[in-house]
């Protein structure tokens, strides 16, 4: 069976919410949550972008079993990967041992913001392997000390480590970032229902390890008017990672975008309350053979009424999948 997830979307909602969101979550019986870790909103129309860790520290200790994750952060740029190890050591104690971090190389979107420049993609993997390698020898209670190609670290220890070790997850989009999560992860995350992701992950190493997607949907008893709100605040994910990884900022891509039509989102999206398209926009990645599967609820406000739908009639329906 497919975990279904609930996701703690960090653009749409403030940090309160997004707290009591989560703890609706988990009492509607989602398997786990994930959170975004961003700096900026896609649009402005979002309208947040609170710090994320802030948010877990506070969910962990609100909820009781639900587990977390981040989905995803990048230890490259915005955060030095030493840094990124402490905090998730922390929230893993805070958490009792629910939560995993999810690690990607990230987005202009969310790392210009320290002035360091955006590299080519090819660069961003090579940062990202030497980073998580900091990470897992932190993880692992070394003393460490590291001078390599892209980050320095001077004698640093974790004084607070779980004793369940975090579980490292690495986001993929393609052969050479599926090599390396095959090699250095504990799961593999992906955005898209492709199965060639998975087998490249398999191929080195990944084999029998949780693979976990992501999915948008808008729950709205009014199908319109959730068709609006998904091309209001959601039309960017029709541009594609390679587009959406370089834009600085929300007024790129609202320009980039400004072509979608609502009819592009309303096929890209299941939009409304009709339980058999949402189960349909599940089906590919249980089919690619994705384990885990977060839903995605279109707009910071209508996460309660999508909740109670999920946990009365969405839910029960993935699960027959």
């Amino acid at each position: 069976m497919v975990q279904i997830g609930y996701t703690m979307m960090t653009e749409q909602a403030g940090p309160r919410e997004l707290v009591g969101d989560v703890v609706a979550a988990e009492d509607a019986g989602f398997d786990f949550s994930v959170t975004s870790d961003h700096y900026f909103p896609w649009l402005a129309s979002q309208g947040h972008a609170p710090y994320a860790w802030s948010v877990l520290g506070a969910a962990a200790q609100a909820t009781s079993r639900i587990p977390l994750m981040t989905y995803v952060t990048c230890p490259t740029t915005r955060y030095h990967p030493a840094v990124v190890a402490q905090k998730a050591a922390t929230l893993q104690l805070l958490a009792e041992g629910r939560f995993r971090l999810g690690l990607g190389s990230g987005e202009s979107l969310n790392e210009h913001v320290v002035g360091a420049g955006w590299p080519a993609s090819h660069v961003r993997l090579d940062m990202l392997e030497e980073a998580v390698g900091i990470i897992r020898a932190l993880f692992d209670g070394d003393c460490v000390n590291h001078h390599g190609t892209y980050f320095d670290v001077e004698n640093a220890t974790l004084w607070d480590l779980p004793e369940q070790r975090v579980p490292i997850g690495i986001a993929v989009s393609g052969e050479r970032s599926g090599a390396l999560a095959g090699r250095l992860a504990d799961l593999v995350i992906a955005t898209e229902p492709k199965s060639e992701l998975l087998s490249g992950f398999d191929r080195h190493g990944g084999t029998g390890k949780p693979r976990v997607g992501q999915v948008p949907v808008c729950y709205d008893p009014d199908r319109d008017a959730a068709i609006a709100r998904a091309h209001d605040q959601f039309r960017w994910t029709l541009g594609g990672w390679k587009v959406n990884s370089e834009l600085p900022g929300p007024a790129a891509f609202d320009q980039a975008t400004r072509f979608v039509r609502p009819d592009d989102i309303a096929d890209a999206i299941p939009c409304g309350s009709d339980v058999d398209a949402f189960v349909e926009a599940v089906r590919p990645y249980r089919d690619a053979g994705f384990t885990e599967v977060a839903l995605v609820q279109i707009g910071g406000a209508h996460q309660r009424p999508f909740i109670d739908w999920a946990r009365n009639t969405l839910l029960p329906a993935l699960r027959e999948l």
